[in-house]
């Protein structure tokens, strides 16, 4: 065995071309089993380690994407990660997770790094309005680029998002349904573009329904966290203008609320009905189960990553909008 065995030696002794080697290093999903045991079992035998540094150099990349995300608080975000790592990790990538911690200028700094570091594709999820000179940069650099959670519109890369409208509207009319004609939007439409379409939704929802654009009513959020939640609580349960059902922009916001009416003895879904949007892990398991709208986390991490290894010389960008579920649960319904 001898550590200075080359690509070379490898084919050799496998019996294979050089390229069916590299697909093995590089695009394992690409060589059929048979042959690709028989490439391991040459680089076993004679020792391969290859140069990673030099060929990274050489090919003007390294073999790692990156997920730039507006924060790493909400599992929503981590979600989408675990599914990009899933898609990414047959061919050999790896997926490091940034997050610009809602700072525009922290965003625009990651994506500069990135394409400093030759990545070879990522995927952002932008604060609010996609950081256009930085992007175009990255692809003129040959970096793949995914908008996730966010639709390109008209951009030049591909995007993959979930319909936020048709999500506002889905909850809002499920608390229409419940009998509800004053509700609560929680979170700030300036703060992500989501949040705004989410809101566009839920006034669609009491337009059709035939109620006063008054029958919903702005409650302000700075933050898509608990604490926001929980702080917004009292103006919910003990301002001036009650309503009986909040409809929150995320499932953070959703869940401060919640512990905010059940420590202070205000009956959910009785006094106040809460639903939320995402549907993470936590909102089945919260003290009363929260309705929220469901958005398939992983599969936007995945469809994102099928996207960037779809990109060649003949590469159409595409736009994939994926529709949401409600899931309803006992936050809502008595």
């Amino acid at each position: 065995m001898t550590s200075s065995a080359s690509v070379k030696d490898v084919a050799r002794r496998a019996g294979v071309s050089l390229g069916t080697v590299s697909n093995v290093l590089n695009h394992p999903s690409r060589v059929r089993e048979e042959t690709r045991q028989r490439v391991e079992q040459a680089i076993a035998e004679l020792g391969f380690v290859r140069n990673e540094s030099a060929r990274q150099l050489r090919a003007g990349q390294s073999r790692v994407l990156s997920y730039l995300v507006p924060s790493t608080d909400n599992p929503f975000f981590t979600d989408v990660a675990r599914g990009a790592r899933e898609a990414a990790g047959p061919d050999g990538l790896a997926l490091v997770l940034c997050s610009s911690d809602g700072s525009p200028e922290s965003e625009i700094n990651h994506l500069r790094l990135l394409g400093q570091l030759r990545v070879q594709g990522v995927l952002v999820t932008p604060i609010h309005h996609a950081p256009e000179a930085e992007l175009a940069a990255l692809a003129r650099q040959g970096v793949g680029v995914v908008m996730v959670d966010r639709p390109a519109e008209g951009a030049p890369y591909c995007s993959v998002s979930i319909d936020d409208i048709a999500g506002g509207k889905l909850a809002v009319e499920h608390l229409i349904a419940q009998g509800h004609r004053s509700i609560g939007f929680m979170g700030d439409p300036q703060l992500h573009g989501q949040v705004a379409e989410r809101l566009q939704g839920a006034r669609q929802a009491v337009t059709q329904a035939g109620l006063p654009e008054s029958a919903l009513r702005l409650i302000p959020a700075p933050q898509m966290s608990i604490e926001a939640g929980w702080l917004a609580g009292e103006t919910v349960c003990q301002g001036p203008d009650p309503v009986s059902a909040v409809y929150c922009a995320n499932d953070l916001l959703a869940l401060g609320l919640l512990q905010y009416a059940v420590s202070h003895q205000v009956s959910v879904p009785g006094d106040l009905a809460i639903a939320g949007h995402d549907d993470i892990d936590f909102a089945a398991g919260a003290a009363v189960p929260l309705t929220s709208v469901r958005q398939p986390r992983e599969e936007l991490g995945r469809t994102a990553v099928e996207l960037l290894r779809s990109e060649d010389g003949s590469h159409v960008h595409q736009s994939v909008v994926f529709t949401p579920e409600l899931i309803v649960r006992a936050s809502t319904v008595g």
